[in-house]
């Protein structure tokens, strides 16, 4: 038998618990969990634990209390954005077992009407607003786990500066429970005093001048904050192709610039991180915009020059060298750090580092491109062709029996 287990009340408190979560609960010696989870259950006798602060003492805990039988009270499924992933990082999966209720956005998506595979499940709860935005898009629906009272018009004022005013906004509090409340209103209207718990369901509607952009490769350059060295919308969708984006993936980016790479990078993929690597601290700073306003706040940003700097960091999936290929040392050290199975794209646009490129090629195979953009512009009263200058791609997958 588990000596911790991790319990989902709801609402309805312990009435709406399995008999066998129920029996789990009564025989717990130590409980764990906020006050509102205290509260739901505050008919078992047992010692009682509040959530320590910072959260990531919980986990010393929860250790100390180890050979007595544990219960960690959570809301809705500790599985699905809340303490289950994050214990299970620490403490053994056979040391632990779960008893999930219905989640808040299993209720929200029931009371709302809602296919729930259909949604958009986000939360800012503890995270930063701008996570929403990688999913803003006419006629998407978003259900949002929110950080307190004040979130409904915050995201409201987000999605009218971004031309989605008329969207339909419908915030949720105490679901499944007597306290059940409903607010209803659009971006533009919502005037709503609304309780700290809830769930916000959003169902976006895009005006004339509506402000999206997709999550797959290749966003205009003006959608970036920079001082015109990025790589280039076209390419950089090419780039994205290559090095293949996953959930949970982790990318160094190497050179990065304004971060363009690395924002697209986290915007495709659920979970998925970027570290970019940029040696000027101004874009450095414009790097820190494009996160905010593009929706990757978790990004990790190391401003100085690689490979000084690249210890210590998590194991790559993928590395993108847009700059600095000449730097002594560069290309061994990412080859080394990165997983097998990884991807290496590196774009260059000089002859030295042309040449470096087709050196590399030669030893390691891969893909070496040239790739050329044309675009169509003014000449007077007509069009012509203007060419960009042409970047050399290499491409690379490191084999599985590379150490």
């Amino acid at each position: 038998m588990s000596w911790l287990n991790i319990i989902g009340i709801g609402e309805d408190g312990v009435d709406g618990l399995s008999a066998k979560a129920l029996e789990v609960l009564e025989g717990a010696e130590v409980i764990i969990g906020g006050q509102r989870h205290h509260g739901l259950s505050s008919n078992i006798s047992a010692q009682r634990i509040n959530w320590p602060s910072p959260f990531d003492a919980l986990i010393d805990e929860i250790k100390s209390y180890q050979g007595r039988q544990i219960v960690i009270l959570v809301t809705g499924d500790p599985l699905w954005y809340s303490v289950g992933a994050r214990i299970l990082k620490a403490i053994p999966a056979d040391d632990v077992t779960f008893y999930p209720q219905l989640s808040a956005f299993q209720w929200a998506s029931a009371r709302m009407g809602w296919s729930l595979a259909d949604c958009e499940t986000v939360t800012v709860h503890g995270r930063a607003d701008s996570q929403i935005l990688p999913h803003m898009a006419p006629r998407v629906r978003m259900l949002v786990l929110t950080q307190n009272a004040d979130t409904p018009a915050a995201l409201a004022k987000m999605l009218c500066d971004r031309g989605f005013a008329a969207s339909r906004m419908v915030a949720l509090a105490a679901l499944g429970g007597v306290r059940e409340q409903r607010f209803e209103a659009t971006a533009e209207t919502w005037h709503h005093e609304v309780p700290d718990f809830h769930t916000l369901a959003i169902e976006c509607v895009g005006g004339e001048n509506a402000q999206w952009y997709p999550r797959t490769g290749g966003l205009p350059d003006q959608a970036f904050v920079s001082d015109g060295q990025i790589t280039k919308q076209d390419i950089r969708a090419a780039t994205l192709a290559k090095l293949a984006p996953f959930p949970d993936s982790i990318l160094w980016d190497i050179g990065a610039g304004c971060g363009s790479v690395s924002v697209e990078w986290m915007r495709a993929a659920r979970g998925a991180i970027a570290v970019a690597v940029e040696e000027k601290p101004r874009r450095v700073e414009m790097i820190r915009k494009n996160m905010v306003q593009l929706g990757a706040e978790k990004m990790m940003v190391i401003e100085g020059r690689a490979p000084d700097n690249l210890k210590g960091l998590p194991q790559p999936d993928a590395v993108f060298i847009g700059g600095g290929l000449s730097a002594e040392g560069l290309f061994e050290t990412v080859w080394a750090a990165m997983r097998p199975g990884g991807r290496l794209v590196a774009n260059v646009v000089t002859l030295e580092s042309e040449a470096r490129l087709i050196d590399l090629h030669g030893n390691l195979g891969g893909e070496l491109v040239r790739l050329s953009v044309q675009k169509a512009e003014n000449i007077g009263t007509f069009r012509g062709w203007r060419a960009a200058m042409p970047v050399t791609q290499w491409s690379v997958i490191k084999p599985w029996d590379v150490a």
